[in-house]
């Protein structure tokens, strides 16, 4: 059996900008990507701590140390610049693997600015 869990988060970020006619997407600094391990185009969770609007996309790099998040394609009608998001990705686990799984989570200043990273090591240590 699998199970599926937080595999890594970009946390209360900023939205710098929204992409109406752009193909679809969410751009996030490709610092961010690789410091919270999310390849480019993978899906990704969206929650926005303005309006509760939650949403399924994928991620596609923007230029390192940019600060960029920015909204593209359809989902920017989910956001306004300023509107502090969550980013997540999920992965799917068998309970050997969670024996030493720990989701990463990557902390963010007002300006996107890398802050620190975290590993919830002792999330699982009852499984």
């Amino acid at each position: 059996m699998q199970r599926t869990l937080l595999l890594a988060k970009i946390h209360n970020c900023t939205l710098t900008g929204a992409n109406l006619h752009y193909v679809g997407s969410i751009s996030i600094d490709q610092i961010l990507l690789e410091k919270a391990g999310i390849l480019p185009y993978e899906q990704v969770q969206v929650v926005n701590n303005a309006n509760g609007e939650r949403f399924i996309t994928y991620a596609i790099p923007a230029p390192a140390n940019s600060g960029i998040i920015e909204l593209n394609g359809a989902a920017a009608r989910l956001g306004i610049i300023g509107d502090r998001l969550i980013i997540m990705t999920y992965g799917q686990f068998t309970l050997e693997e969670l024996k030493s799984y720990s989701p990463t989570v990557v902390i963010v200043d007002e300006k996107n600015r890398l802050l620190e990273v975290r590993h919830y090591n002792d999330l699982l240590s009852e499984v």
